[in-house]
């Protein structure tokens, strides 16, 4: 790595989601100038768009190194680290009071979309004295305007959520899906909250088998018992398995393991009807409903779709930076065998930071759920320790860079609340159900059941 570029001019973090304003605290603690483009009004704006989601890692593993350190100078305490927090609630009580730090606070800013990165006075073709030339970030301002802005060196923390996967089984657009959008949502819509009036009483069907669709399957459950006339229909590409509906009890994220469960269980109660195997491949939109059809011919009518098929990278801000991509995954090259999902679960990716993102772009680095490509395996834990590493890095601390730790959850036993042998019990606290003492309860309510007996024996 080169970093004699410019010394002077700031490290461009795009991004100020919970990775993006990790960067920015490692930055910031280390005495490194940056800017921060965020796209949206506020802070991590695309976690506002799923606040009303619970993440299954709780607190501990969603607080980030420098950026807890910095926040605890000013008297901020983490919230109960064994709980699982709403999107909301990581914005409210720890990604706001971030950015708000006057550390960091005075090099965000809102409202600005990068739409391309190049080197100045290049693109990707000339390499004689390519690394010696700074990037050049161009912004596209809220009302309009345009900027470009000199960088150092980029960490692309932009995300995937803008780039949702369509619901053709080919990676493509099913024939009439763009004509139908009227009745199509993407990623996790809140259909038990603000959504209600769109689902309440619909023929709705879920498209695809991972976290993302039972969220919106578990919800539209509940929607269900409040408005019986809901039906729920979940499409999915193969026919489902127990690997499915992942760990169980058995994972060490509870919330994650309890919503496979959860989702299994509403199945056999009868509240959910499964379409498997079934492969998108056409959409026809009538006056009320709109038309699905798979690739055998078969045709399900409903008249809301969720397409949850997870998400991909968008490199259209960067053709003229040179990436060298994992051929199916998108992802750095090196990071491919690591995390490819045919072989990985999020919890037994190894520790990665600089050395594993390196690109042949010198002193430009993709990081978070981006740096994934189109694996879904990614925890934000995973994020954090890669910006430790590239922001050591660019500070010229190599020992530190290369010194990769990570401890990530793994399928295996529970160590999340409840599943000590002393309080607690059965999974831990319902984190969705008012109704429910726990999740075994909220399971056992699912499936159509009184509930799980805990209450009664008196271990609620």
């Amino acid at each position: 790595m080169n970093f004699s570029v410019q010394p002077e001019l700031p490290v461009a973090v795009i991004g100020a989601g919970p990775v993006g304003l990790a960067a920015a605290a490692h930055l910031a603690e280390r005495g490194v100038p940056f800017v921060v483009f965020e796209a949206g009004a506020g802070v991590a704006a695309a976690v506002r768009q799923w606040g009303h989601v619970t993440f299954f890692s709780p607190w501990r593993f969603n607080v980030d190194s420098a950026a807890g350190r910095l926040l605890e100078q000013t008297g901020w305490t983490m919230p109960d680290q064994d709980r699982d927090p709403t999107g909301q609630e990581l914005i409210d009580n720890y990604l706001s009071p971030l950015a708000a730090l006057p550390g960091i606070a005075p090099h965000i800013r809102y409202g600005a979309r990068v739409a391309a990165v190049t080197r100045q006075g290049m693109d990707r073709v000339p390499s004689k004295g390519r690394e010696q030339r700074p990037f050049e970030v161009s912004v596209e301002l809220a009302d309009g305007r345009h900027e470009r802005m000199l960088a150092r060196a980029v960490i692309d923390a932009s995300g995937t959520w803008s780039a949702p996967n369509p619901a053709g089984a080919n990676g493509i657009p099913a024939l009439g899906e763009k004509e139908s959008s009227s009745r199509i949502s993407t990623g996790i819509p809140d259909v038990y909250g603000n959504e209600r009036k769109r689902y309440a009483g619909k023929r709705v069907m879920v498209i695809g088998s991972g976290h993302s669709a039972m969220d919106s399957i578990l919800n539209l459950v509940r929607l269900k018992k409040e408005e019986p006339a809901t039906e729920i229909i979940w499409a999915m590409r193969s026919r489902p398995t127990d690997k499915t509906f992942g760990g169980g009890a058995d994972d060490q994220l509870a919330n994650r393991g309890a919503l496979g469960g959860r989702a299994k269980a509403a199945i056999s109660a009868g509240n959910v009807s499964v379409e498997a195997p079934f492969r998108a491949q056409g959409f026809s939109l009538t006056k009320d409903s709109v038309e699905i059809s798979d690739e055998t011919g078969r045709k399900v009518i409903a008249d809301e779709v969720i397409v949850a098929t997870g998400f991909r990278p968008d490199f259209s801000m960067l053709s003229e930076i040179r990436l060298d991509l994992h051929p199916w995954l998108e992802c750095t090259r090196t990071l491919g065998p690591l995390i490819d999902p045919n072989e990985h679960s999020c919890g037994d990716v190894p520790p990665h930071g600089v050395k594993e993102l390196t690109q042949p772009e010198n002193n430009f680095f993709i990081v978070g759920m981006k740096s994934y490509g189109r694996a879904p395996t990614f925890l934000m834990a995973t994020g954090y320790e890669q910006v430790r590493s590239v922001v050591a890095a660019l500070a010229g601390d190599m020992e530190a860079a290369l010194d990769t730790k990570l401890v990530l959850p793994q399928t295996g036993v529970c160590e999340g609340p409840g599943r000590g042998e002393e309080g607690g019990c059965c999974g831990g606290p319902a984190l969705s159900r008012a109704d429910a003492c726990c999740t075994a309860d909220a399971i056992a309510k699912d499936a159509g059941k009184s509930g799980c007996g805990c209450a009664a024996a008196g271990r609620c």
